[in-house]
């Protein structure tokens, strides 16, 4: 009987983590995944995976801790999801989104490197790193760099350590250029969760609707939800079909970084009006644009041009804005039936 390949993911009760374990169980993989050490075993997103995949306590600022993984595991795919993920909290804690976002890969390719340089190593890189690049649409692998927030600096000096690691060490290290993907396993310090489960709460009438990332209510007294820039415009694609992308790009037979992305672009208007319409409501009766809530800097319009990987990954989006929207409304909408029963 052939052993199983064994992958480690990093950032496991992330909504890419807990898609990527679906999907590579399915493959036939044996999956570690990591999670912080923590009192709390509320950990939504990986419940039916329990028993599935085994679980163990790591963490990006804690060296000794991915060291003793690589040894015990020696995994042949290590999948690095971990992060300090939401651009606008990394203007508030920026220390540490540079400490779990910029260094945090760093020890990861150096644990790979000295105890198991075999493996072959995703780093999840995003589309935040090309930033303030002014009078480019589609952006590709050769677009520039210019970041300008502290998450998207911190995932620029992970990128460009990928290269260096490739090129020093001659290991298998690639990035994935990911545009904003988005499923009901997203958090909700993200605006497409935090507009599906407005939607489910203000079709349901909830009355002590979930707190945003700031810590007040997602609805207000008046029934309405605050959202930061409504103009602010992106590529929102389907996580559960981005997961595809990561572990294509360690099939093949060279590390290359790629961009993954939908090629689309649409306003937080839009994806407000998708998500309402299909509950039957006008959403510019239940939005209000919150300056608590803003970005101190705003990126610039960009859709992500995945023609390489559809080239040579045979990777292409299937699931765009609007159904992505109906999927997530829909979700929260059953989930809240179930909490409120």
């Amino acid at each position: 009987m052939t052993k199983p390949k064994i992958a480690l993911i990093i950032g496991v009760t992330s909504q890419d983590g807990s898609y990527l374990s679906d999907f590579l169980l399915e493959k036939g993989y044996q999956v570690v995944g990591t999670i912080r050490r923590s009192t709390s075993t509320h950990q939504p997103n990986i419940e039916h995976l329990k028993g599935k995949i085994i679980l163990e306590a790591a963490d990006l600022v804690d060296q000794s801790s991915i060291d003793n993984l690589i040894i015990k595991y020696q995994p042949d795919e290590v999948y690095n999801l971990g992060s300090q993920s939401v651009p606008a909290d990394s203007w508030s804690h920026p220390f540490y989104t540079a400490e779990v976002t910029a260094i945090g890969p760093l020890r990861v390719f150096e644990s790979v490197r000295r105890f198991c340089p075999n493996a072959h190593v995703y780093q999840a890189t995003s589309r935040e790193i090309f930033g303030g690049v002014e009078g480019i649409e589609h952006a590709n692998e050769s677009t520039p760099i210019k970041a300008n927030n502290p998450y998207g600096i911190a995932k620029a000096y992970a990128h460009m350590l990928v290269e260096v690691y490739r090129k020093s060490y001659d290991m298998f290290v690639c990035a994935g250029i990911l545009f904003n993907h988005e499923s009901p396993r997203r958090s909700l310090h993200f605006v497409t969760r935090k507009i599906s489960m407005g939607v489910a709460c203000i079709k349901l009438g909830i009355k002590n609707p979930p707190v945003n990332e700031i810590g007040e209510p997602l609805i207000d007294a008046e029934g309405k939800l605050h959202l930061g820039d409504l103009s602010a415009v992106r590529d929102w694609g389907y996580s559960k079909e981005y997961v595809e992308a990561m572990w294509l790009m360690l099939q093949q037979p060279t590390p290359k970084d790629y961009v993954i992305g939908t090629d689309t672009s649409y306003s937080i208007k839009d994806a407000c009006k998708a998500a309402f319409d299909h509950v039957g409501l006008n959403w510019e009766d239940h939005v209000i644009s919150d300056t608590k809530l803003l970005r101190p800097t705003e990126i610039t319009a960009m859709k992500g041009d995945y023609s390489l990987a559809k080239k040579e990954l045979g990777w292409q989006p299937r699931t765009f804005m609007k159904e992505l929207m109906e999927i997530m409304v829909d979700s929260d909408i059953k989930l809240l039936k179930k909490e409120n029963k």
